[in-house]
């Protein structure tokens, strides 16, 4: 199974920003950890980071056809990134969305996600292990495709 991870703004920043809300651990350690645990379940990864909106969705539509699902954490792009969602849901592959913290239970503005509407589920609160519990999920296909 071929599976791309996706990260937003500022993820790239992971072990050096708010340290009480998303760890110390960096983003290269991050990267390392996951393809670490690719290489255990047997399965490809490709790891992308942008700050840049337009770039986040060029990497959602050169999956087509290249992967088998994505892993996204669209970070603040999260709350209010139509264009993000639009690409999730014509590219038409299972998607997971991880976030580091618990939106659910941050700032009112943080609660909402609008990219989730075009995911198979959501992983929120676990810190950074958020994506080994995706990479598990698509390693199992523990999930429910549901087509419009």
């Amino acid at each position: 199974m071929r599976v791309l991870i996706i990260n937003g703004p500022n993820i790239n920043f992971l072990g050096i920003r708010e340290k009480g809300i998303y760890g110390v651990t960096t983003y290269a350690e991050l990267c390392g950890e996951l393809y670490e645990k690719a290489k255990e379940l047997s399965m490809e990864i490709n790891i992308v980071q942008s700050n840049i909106e337009g770039e986040i969705i060029n990497f959602i539509q050169d999956a087509y056809n290249k992967y088998e699902g994505i892993i996204i954490n669209p970070a603040a792009y999260t709350h209010y990134s139509i264009a993000i969602y639009d690409a999730l849901k014509a590219v038409d592959l299972p998607v997971i969305e991880v976030h580091i913290s618990n939106i659910h239970t941050r700032e009112e503005y943080r609660r909402k996600s609008v990219t989730a509407a075009a995911c198979v589920g959501q992983i929120c609160g676990f810190g950074t292990y958020g994506y080994t519990m995706a990479l598990e999920a698509f390693n199992r296909k523990s999930f429910k495709v549901v087509s419009e």
